[in-house]
């Protein structure tokens, strides 16, 4: 399920660069980045509950849209379907803005910030690979629930939430300075 993913070695990845100086403006856009990962750090917690409780049969369908119905991706983002589906697409969202407007512009600062925008670019193609996968693997739960599925979604899920939870905070410390710093925000 998990054995074609090449999941990249956290000691592997480039040292920040340490950016010395900075005023309370520029500190601004990583205290912002930090405050949209908070988010998915919540999000993140909020699924494995509801998959943890649904396995062993402590939650109803009900009780999952009562509790699901005040996160702010639920409000936000009904449009793009289901509890995971509407997590999925915020972090794919994210991610495309990082890989596309964000990335490019930090490679441009130097080869310490070429590197680092590579690595979490390669990153980004992992965390996206996992959230397919579990996309595809809660369909089949709701589709055909029992015990294979929910230990498949919690398998997958474990190795999002690894993956997706270090990438995070690798990119805070990595890149959240040097947004504002070189006004790539």
């Amino acid at each position: 399920m998990l054995e074609d993913i090449q999941f990249l070695d956290d000691a592997t990845r480039p040292e920040p660069i340490k950016l010395e100086g900075l005023t309370p403006a520029q500190r601004e856009p990583g205290q912002h980045l930090r405050m949209i990962h908070d988010h998915l750090r919540h999000n993140m917690l909020t699924l494995d509950a509801l998959i943890t409780r649904a396995a062993a049969g402590g939650v109803t369908s009900a009780e999952i849209a009562a509790e699901t119905s005040g996160l702010a991706m639920v409000a936000n983002y009904r449009r793009f379907g289901n509890l995971c589906g509407q997590h999925c697409q915020i972090v794919e969202m994210h991610h495309s803005i990082e890989d596309y407007a964000i990335f490019p512009a930090l490679a441009q600062q130097g080869e310490g910030f070429r590197r680092i925008a590579e690595r979490l670019k390669a990153e980004h193609v992992v965390v996206h690979e996992l959230l397919e996968r579990l996309v595809e693997t809660l369909n089949t739960l709701a589709s055909a629930p029992g015990p294979e599925t929910f230990a498949a979604a919690h398998t997958i899920y474990e190795a999002l939430a690894r993956v997706l939870l270090s990438h995070l905070g690798y990119e805070e410390e990595a890149m959240g300075d040097a947004l504002g710093y070189f006004g790539l925000h």
